[in-house]
């Protein structure tokens, strides 16, 4: 069978295997959704190409570590590293504004401490738990949605890309994922709510 035609599954077992041109395949077919959804993050060429190859650096890495386990889920797990690094360039690229001293003005009027507090963190941390544990009881199907919507960031159009079916089918996923999570935290009278 040519390569081409072989699974995400197979390739990825079989580069791990040692064949390296399984990765460039991979890599060929997938480049243009991964460079896209970077692009329509960052819109500078340059940055972009350093996120996109970043990308395939911690997927290589994390490949040849042999931890790597989402079977079948090959792009959603790349767009999630995609993803990451994304926020983590915003994250470093955020500059202080340049402010000196004077009469009006002083630095500590700027700067203020908005971290949360422990017991709000504590909160925080329970909240997330909470939620991540309803989402698991999800069907597949609509927890992958919530996933990629939620904390991806994925667009409808993207997810039925990348799922394989209509953008109507991924909006009723997403909608009946919403309506169980409701069920069950009314159900299990969960409160999600933080102190923030």
């Amino acid at each position: 069978m040519a390569r081409h035609e072989l699974s995400d599954a197979i390739l990825v077992k079989n580069y791990v295997g040692g064949d390296e041109l399984a990765l460039a395949t991979l890599i060929e077919r997938h480049q243009a959704k991964i460079y896209g959804f970077i692009y329509s993050k960052i819109q500078d060429r340059d940055v972009c190409e350093d996120v996109f190859q970043d990308t395939f650096v911690k997927v290589i890495k994390t490949l040849k570590t042999k931890s790597y386990n989402e079977e079948g889920k090959f792009l959603p797990w790349v767009m999630r590293i995609a993803h990451n690094l994304v926020i983590d360039y915003f994250r470093k690229s955020k500059k202080m504004p340049m402010q000196r001293d004077n009469d009006e003005y002083s630095i500590f009027s700027f700067i203020s401490d908005n971290s949360p507090n422990i017991e709000s963190r504590i909160i925080t941390e329970q909240v997330e738990l909470d939620l991540s544990r309803i989402i698991e009881e999800l069907p597949d199907d609509q927890k992958e949605v919530l996933v990629m919507r939620i904390y991806q960031d994925l667009s409808f159009k993207e997810i039925a890309d990348l799922t394989g079916v209509s953008i109507n089918t991924a909006l009723g996923r997403m909608r009946y994922a919403l309506l169980n999570l409701r069920k069950v935290i009314e159900k299990n009278q969960i409160i999600l709510t933080s102190l923030q």
